[in-house]
């Protein structure tokens, strides 16, 4: 489209030795890459449009399941810098410590487990809009994941509400969560 993105906006692809197109998230691997705006919409639609024979202008093997395979790694970092970020200490766990860490102006952000209820993620967004309107942050709040992929990356049982502190530990795990949330259209 000519519109000049972020790097973090666009995911780099490569050809692997196979002849097939191959995501390449930490933009290390070798050979000429081409990039795709970093939705899963705009993987799909460079695969069915023959897109990526196109960019590399010679035919290339697009595998099946490309974007949900893309969707899997960036789900498999998330949850590998949220588990990196709880050893850190920079994850705390249960609605009412998210709610403090929010309103103490320590959480960057927030996740929610698909099965959270509505009332407890409303509780959390009152909390939330309270902060900004003291003129604190916005702390933006996600809800990729199950309560028990949240379980297995933060190592507790019903992990339904946590946050992400503003850390060292914490900034990565933000970076590849809102990552994962762009990618799957949030």
């Amino acid at each position: 489209s000519g519109l000049w993105r972020e790097p973090d906006e666009l995911i780099r692809f490569v050809v692997g030795a196979d002849g097939a197109v191959v995501a390449d998230l930490k933009r290390k691997l070798p050979g000429r890459g081409c990039w795709v705006t970093a939705d899963r919409l705009h993987v799909e639609k460079a695969a069915a449009k023959n897109l990526f024979s196109r960019a590399f202008k010679r035919q290339v093997a697009v595998p099946e399941g490309l974007a949900a395979g893309v969707d899997g790694m960036l789900s498999r970092s998330a949850l590998g810098a949220l588990g990196l970020a709880r050893k850190a200490g920079a994850i705390v766990l249960g609605a009412t410590q998210v709610d403090k860490s929010v309103r103490s102006g320590q959480a960057l952000a927030v996740l929610h487990a698909a099965e959270a209820a509505a009332d407890g993620i409303r509780k959390i967004a009152q909390a939330r809009r309270a902060v900004v309107h003291l003129g604190g942050p916005r702390i933006p709040a996600f809800k990729l994941f199950s309560e028990s992929e949240l379980g297995l990356a933060l190592g507790g049982a019903n992990v339904i509400h946590a946050a992400v502190l503003a850390s060292d530990a914490g900034r990565p795990a933000l970076k590849r969560l809102v990552a994962l949330d762009r990618y799957r259209g949030g």
